[in-house]
């Protein structure tokens, strides 16, 4: 089992990855500085340099509080802090936050995060 960790303002939120293709490709990337922007007041997004792999993933259209995901039509990570309500196709959860998520409902602009493997 995989984990990584978000460092924000000397603070950690620690994911759970799944194993699944899309999570595969993403940890690829790792380590990674991203600029997260609040979308809708529900969830953090960031989009990455390249789109990650879909093949034989099942997306999800109810995204949780702590999902970590990616948005495939748009190529972004998609980090949810609020209950979102149904989202669009093309959702596929890579994994869940297992602890921090206060952490990213408290950011309230813009700020840049850095993810690496911690395990």
């Amino acid at each position: 089992m995989t984990r990584i960790k978000l460092m924000l303002n000397n603070k950690e939120v620690i994911v759970k990855m799944y194993d699944n293709p899309t999570s595969r490709d993403f940890l690829t990337l790792l380590p990674l500085t991203l600029k997260l922007e609040d979308y809708v007041g529900k969830e953090k997004i960031s989009f990455l340099s390249k789109k990650l792999s879909t093949e034989d993933a099942t997306p999800s259209s109810v995204p949780s509080i702590g999902d970590f995901a990616y948005y495939s039509p748009w190529g972004n990570l998609a980090i949810f802090y609020k209950d979102f309500g149904k989202a669009e196709n093309g959702l596929i959860v890579l994994g869940d936050i297992e602890s921090g998520k206060e952490e990213l409902a408290r950011m309230t602009s813009d700020f840049t995060v850095t993810i690496e493997k911690i395990n």
